[in-house]
């Protein structure tokens, strides 16, 4: 048995099998991940590296594009519309991120085996699968001075009806309201999932501590719904950078632009002005901030892990 095991199987052929078994196991993920890496590489490098060209000419959308170079950027930095559009992005930024903490909050409390609670939770998922157009006419609505559920509330407290979406000082925050509605749902959706994978184990080690309540979220259940976090603050800083469904179905950037955003900009230079290359620069300028601030998280987040 021995000897026509080595007769089939010579020793001068086992390294040369052994290297064509690496060959296969290196060459394998890269043959499942290829059409994966070609649609990402044509539909989002493609038109990142392209949006990047453009923002260095004049172009009309038809015509001949002239090459202007940094003219864009230099008449992007020196318009009064851009920081007004950079100032409500940072307030779109700073009050998104309420979403993750208040999602926390709702998922706690929906994660509990009581009667019922599986209604409440189909109405706290109910947000996260409507549209953004649809919620933006919802709050329209909401808000309208003559008929509005708002200033319905407020006649019961005698105060005065409040045009929300046509003041200047709050039409950027009635907005914001609108869109964190939906973005708790979301951050809602992903500790639920989280608090569900809990590890039992540490669970029942920290009960057997003595670890209780906040001592038991605070070292026990936010350590493990690190991941959840993650995903939550990165997602929440896409959507509050990337913001412009809202503001286009509920204001179309007015009063007098006060509501604007970077990527209403863009799209209000490339549309309806024809400035296909000023509007490339203001993109331009949107994907930096959002590069840096996603770079500078994962940053801090391997940091504190190290």
């Amino acid at each position: 048995m021995e000897q026509s095991v080595k007769t089939v199987y010579p020793k001068n052929r086992l390294p040369s099998q052994r290297r064509k078994s690496r060959i296969n196991t290196n060459v394998a993920p890269w043959l499942f991940l290829a059409p994966a890496m070609l649609i990402f590489a044509v539909y989002v490098i493609y038109p990142i590296l392209d949006s990047i060209w453009l923002s260095f000419y004049e172009w009309d959308g038809l015509g001949e594009k002239t090459w202007v170079g940094l003219d864009n950027y230099r008449e992007l930095f020196d318009s009064e519309a851009f920081y007004t559009s950079l100032k409500n992005n940072f307030l779109w930024l700073v009050f998104f991120m309420l979403a993750p903490p208040l999602g926390l909050a709702i998922a706690l409390f929906l994660n509990q085996q009581v009667r019922g609670i599986r209604v409440v939770k189909s109405l706290f998922f109910f947000p996260f699968v409507i549209s953004q157009v649809v919620v933006g006419l919802v709050f329209a609505w909401f808000y309208d001075p003559s008929f509005g559920l708002f200033n319905i509330v407020l006649g019961f407290f005698n105060v005065e009806p409040m045009a929300i979406l046509s003041n200047e000082d709050y039409v950027t925050y009635g907005i914001i309201a609108a869109g964190l509605w939906p973005q708790i749902s979301y951050c809602m959706i992903l500790y639920l999932t989280g608090l569900n994978n809990l590890d039992p184990e540490q669970l029942e080690a920290a009960r057997l501590d003595g670890a209780k309540k906040l001592r038991m979220l605070w070292y026990v259940v936010l350590p493990q719904l690190r991941p959840a976090t993650f995903i939550a603050i990165v997602v929440t800083v896409i959507g509050a950078l990337r913001s412009f469904d809202l503001v286009a179905t509920m204001t179309a950037g007015g009063p007098w632009g006060s509501s604007t955003v970077l990527a209403y900009q863009m799209y209000e230079e490339s549309i309806f002005n024809y400035r296909m290359g000023y509007g490339a620069a203001v993109s331009v300028v949107l994907f930096l901030i959002m590069d840096i601030y996603i770079a500078y998280f994962l940053w801090r987040m391997l940091r504190s892990e190290k």
